[in-house]
C-alpha cells in the first residue's frame, strides 16, 4: 500500500459483488444511505462489475445510479438509457484459445456471453445456481460456443477447485498475452475479457467522460480485475476480506463486505474530503 493523493473526491467508482454487496448479494441500508450522502455532497458515481449490464439493473435502481455503468470487468459502457458509451469484444483467435484451454477439464464450467445473453453447455453444472441467483436469469443452454466467437464479452471458467483456477490464470495469461485480459474476479471465476476491458481503462474513460482529473477518482473493490482501476484512481481503496495480493495494490482497507466495508470507506476516506 501507498500512499493516497490528497485531492477532493469528485467521483466514486465501484465493483458490486463482495463490495457494496452483501453475500446474499442485497444491499445494506447502511450502504444505500453512503451512497446517498455521496451524491448530496457532490460526487459522482458509478458502478464497475464482471456482470452484464442487464444484472445491473436492479442496484442501479436501488442506488440511484444516473451515470454510465461499467459492465463485463468495463468491456462495455452502458448509459442508464441501456445505450453503449463503449463496447471491447474478445478477439476472436483469443476466445478460441480460451475456449480449447477450458475445454473438458475436470471441475470447470464454461460460460460465454455474447449480445447480452449468459450461454452454457450445462445448464445443470453445480455452479450455475450460484450465477443465477447473482444474475436473476437462467443461462441460455447452447451446444457450441463457436457461433459467438466473433462477439463475445466475456468467457469465464467457475470453480470451486480455487487452486485450479490459479493455474489456469497462468497457463492462460502466457497464451493470450496482448490479446486478453485474464483475472478471478471472484476465487472462483476466472474472468477473460478483451484488453481494454478492464477496469482501468472504464475508470480513465468515465473520468474523461465526466471531466474529472484522476487524480479527483477513488475506485473501491475486492476482486482480482480491481487493481487496474486502483492503479488509475488518485484513491484506491480494497476490501477487507480481499485477498493479499489485492489488498497491497491499494492505498487503504476498509472493513470486509460483511462488516459493510463499503460504507464504511465511503464515511471515513471519501466524505471528509
Amino acid at each position: 500500500m501507498s500512499e493516497p493523493t490528497q485531492h477532493p473526491i469528485r467521483f466514486l467508482l465501484s465493483d458490486m459483488d463482495g463490495t457494496l454487496l452483501l453475500p446474499d448479494h442485497s444491499l445494506s441500508q447502511r450502504t444505500l444511505e453512503a451512497v446517498r450522502s455521496l451524491r448530496e455532497a457532490g460526487v459522482l458515481f458509478s458502478l464497475a462489475t464482471g456482470r452484464p449490464p442487464k444484472a445491473m439493473l436492479q442496484q442501479i435502481e436501488a442506488l440511484g445510479v444516473d451515470l454510465p455503468t461499467a459492465a463485463f470487468n468495463g468491456g462495455t459502457l452502458v448509459h442508464p438509457d441501456g445505450s453503449i458509451l463503449v463496447a471491447h469484444y474478445l478477439p476472436a483467435t483469443a476466445a478460441l484459445t480460451t475456449l480449447t484451454l477450458f475445454a473438458d477439464l475436470p471441475d470447470i464450467e464454461v460460460w460465454v456471453f455474447s449480445g447480452g445473453d449468459w450461454l452454457a453447455k450445462d445448464p445443470s453444472g453445480p455452479m450455475v445456481p450460484r450465477e443465477q441467483h447473482g444474475l436473476g436469469y437462467p443461462p441460455v443452454t447452447v451446444e457450441s460456443f463457436e457461433p459467438y466467437l466473433e462477439q463475445i464479452d466475456k468467457i469465464v471458467a467457475a470453480s470451486h477447485n480455487t487452486e485450479l483456477l490459479i493455474e489456469l490464470e497462468a497457463q492462460l495469461l502466457a497464451k493470450v498475452e496482448g490479446q486478453a485480459q485474464v483475472s478471478r474476479s471472484q476465487p472462483v471465476y476466472l474472468d477473460v475479457t478483451a484488453m481494454k476491458a478492464n477496469k482501468g481503462e472504464a475508470l480513465a474513460t468515465l473520468a474523461e467522460f465526466l471531466g474529472v482529473p484522476l487524480e479527483q477518482t477513488a475506485a473501491l473493490g475486492d476482486g482480482g480485475n480491481d487493481p487496474a482501476m486502483f492503479h488509475r484512481a488518485g484513491l484506491s481503496i480494497a476490501m477487507g476480506q480481499a485477498e493479499e495480493a489485492v489488498q497491497r495494490q491499494a492505498h487503504v482497507v476498509t472493513g470486509t463486505n460483511t462488516e459493510e466495508g463499503a460504507a464504511q470507506a465511503i464515511e471515513r476516506y471519501i466524505l471528509p474530503r
